[in-house]
């Protein structure tokens, strides 16, 4: 099965910084759509103890990955990389399928899915 989303290994390590702190080392990530968001979408990552039905699983540097089969194709190509600077530190989030993001960056949309755009 072809990976839905890309982690870099920067993101890798820093995710699993994350679950070691969080004492959720056998977790997989999880990473999502939903609705929201000024543009219409927006992006999700959490921790999750098992598989879903229909659920599309990749590894990436020793981290479990799971896709749902609804928001692949909203996130086929997508590139999750963690950036390091003097401001602090956070997750960049690169989907070749959005047409439109947000000003703060948090939300977009595609071409096939607009989603439930909000106030900002």
């Amino acid at each position: 099965m072809e990976k839905v989303v890309d982690i870099t290994e920067a993101a890798a390590l820093h995710i699993k910084e994350m679950m070691k702190q969080n004492e959720e080392e056998d977790a997989f990530l999880r990473v999502a759509v939903k609705g929201g968001g000024c543009s219409g979408l927006s992006y999700g990552m959490g921790f999750a103890h098992e598989a879903e039905e229909g659920d599309i699983q990749s590894e990436h540097y020793g981290i479990q990955v799971l896709v749902s089969k609804e928001d692949a194709p909203i996130l086929i190509g997508t590139k999750i990389d963690y950036k390091q600077s003097m401001m602090g530190g956070g997750f960049t989030i690169d989907n070749p399928n959005a047409i439109a993001n947000c000003g703060c960056g948090s939300s977009f949309r595609t071409a096939a899915n607009t989603g439930t755009p909000e106030e900002c």
